[in-house]
């Protein structure tokens, strides 16, 4: 079993030290920024952000038209349906109240006493 201390990640035989490993991330860190600076730069990159946004808009509006239509599969109660009973309820409580007041005019004439 090899030991840390013999193997050496610049191949001189010497272990590494902290500066060592300091300069290696430094160099690496400065050629990955280099490499996505010129990634960045190229008209494809453009043309491949353009597409994922569009990709992404399009997969919000299919998920959102999903769960519409979940909702209306799944008959639940939307905001729509309560408004357009409660406006339903209305109408029948105008029409009981008419029918109400009729039934009560024919009992005035019924109760009224007859002339000769």
């Amino acid at each position: 079993m090899r030991g840390t201390s013999d193997v050496s990640a610049f191949g001189n035989g010497r272990a590494p030290t902290q500066d060592a490993f300091r300069d290696l991330y430094d160099r690496a860190e400065s050629q990955a920024a280099r490499a996505f600076d010129q990634a960045v730069n190229t008209a494809s990159f453009g043309r491949l952000l353009a597409t994922v946004g569009e990709n992404a808009a399009a997969l919000s509006r299919i998920r959102s038209d999903v769960a519409d239509l979940v909702i209306r599969n799944l008959r639940l109660v939307g905001k729509a349906d309560i408004v357009r009973l409660a406006r339903q309820l209305h109408a029948t409580e105008d029409a009981l109240e008419r029918v109400l007041q009729e039934v009560e005019q024919l009992r005035d004439q019924i109760a009224a006493p007859r002339g000769p």
